[in-house]
């Protein structure tokens, strides 16, 4: 029996890698519903791979996946999705010949009701595919594109909404104004999980943080009590 209390969604002790190498090395990752949890960590640590992981894109050599106290270790990514389940990747995250309106439709692709009511509620989050609802994705900008991509996630309904890299190459402006529109999606209940290079801002907006070095957990806390560490300001956020 797992225990009553163990988080929403948990990757526990992961160990894996690529062909032969090894990249995870025993690292737990876990949100809640309505959580906002934060992986950082210097390049090459296991950040967007302990992602992957999670998500099914990684066999595990050991560990495990749950998702609501149920073992999903061995299902595909495809069959992630309707367990609740979405995955922003940081590239290729849209279709470039569709408009935004059908970008957002393939969201919707598992459903068979309640689609119109869904994209209504991305277009309030993200008032600007209103707008832009009939022009290609490929058309927008990069901070635009990323909206399409967080909205095509959300149009799966899902309980856990995973984000690799979410403001990787946007301004500083639009990186502020995507955190929050995340911290507005956490407040609807839904538990998400990201990877971020822009470490101080993201722990900023974490319930939950975990450093990551060499795929071991080197520091797990609140986002805020990471902040404050000094080991984690010196060695991670630069002083």
């Amino acid at each position: 029996m797992s225990d009553v209390t163990e988080p929403f969604l948990i990757g526990e002790k992961m160990v894996g890698g690529y062909g032969g190498s090894t990249i995870l090395n025993g690292c737990t990752i876990a949100v809640n519903r309505g959580e906002i949890a934060v992986i950082v960590g210097p390049n090459g640590a296991g950040k967007s791979t302990a992602m992957k992981a999670v998500f099914g894109m990684l066999n595990l050599r050991e560990g495990s996946v749950r998702l609501g106290g149920k073992d999903i270790t061995h299902l595909s990514p495809q069959d992630r999705v309707p367990e609740g389940m979405a995955f922003v990747p940081q590239n290729n995250n849209v279709f470039a010949g569709m408009t935004v309106r059908e970008n957002l439709e393939m969201g919707a692709y598992l459903r068979r009701e309640g689609v119109e009511e869904t994209m209504e509620q991305v277009f309030h989050l993200f008032p600007i595919l209103r707008e832009k609802a009939g022009q290609n994705a490929g058309e927008l900008s990069g901070g635009q594109r990323q909206q399409v991509a967080v909205g095509r996630a959300l149009m799966t309904k899902p309980s856990v909404l995973m984000l690799d890299e979410p403001t990787a190459g946007v301004s500083p402006i639009v990186m502020d104004e995507l955190f929050d529109r995340i911290i507005e999606i956490r407040r609807t209940g839904i538990a998400i999980l990201m990877v971020e290079q822009n470490a101080r801002q993201a722990l900023e907006i974490a319930d939950k943080g975990y450093v990551l070095v060499t795929g071991e957990n080197r520091f797990t806390d609140t986002g805020a009590a990471l902040l404050a560490n000094p080991e984690v300001r010196r060695s991670f956020l630069g002083g």
